[in-house]
């Protein structure tokens, strides 16, 4: 049953407002419903963003969400334009050039939301 339906993350904040303003504002996403719970946003594909008033925002280490990109230099050009800033990591496995990864085929990179969640983008 669930692999046949669509799935939307969630995305827990501190700050409704501030977090509505970055979304729609530097991401560019469109606000598909607002509600006292929180503001869902629209995505590709029928997929959605929810987010939410919740005392654990930024509190996650781990990515929250990723978008599918086509290019992932344009995508991060672009958003470094609206001033995002790229997480750069270099462990085992995994090193960011430019904020960007190779891993294989795919490159993928993160950055944070004003709440502190972590947000990537994969071209794969």
């Amino acid at each position: 049953m669930l692999s046949k339906s669509t799935v939307s993350a969630c995305i827990p904040v501190s700050d409704v407002q501030r977090a509505r303003k970055f979304y729609e504002s530097t991401l560019g996403l469109k606000v598909k419903q607002e509600t006292p719970g929180g503001t869902m946003f629209e995505c590709g594909n029928a997929s959605t963003l929810f987010v939410y008033p919740s005392g654990g925002a930024g509190t996650n280490k781990a990515t929250t969400a990723t978008w599918n990109v086509s290019d992932i230099h344009a995508a991060v050009a672009d958003l470094k334009s609206k001033g995002v800033s790229f997480e750069e990591y270099d462990m085992p496995g995994l090193k960011t050039e430019d904020g960007i990864a190779t891993t294989g085929n795919a490159k993928a990179a993160w950055f944070k939301d004003t709440e502190g969640n972590i947000l990537g983008i994969v071209q794969m």
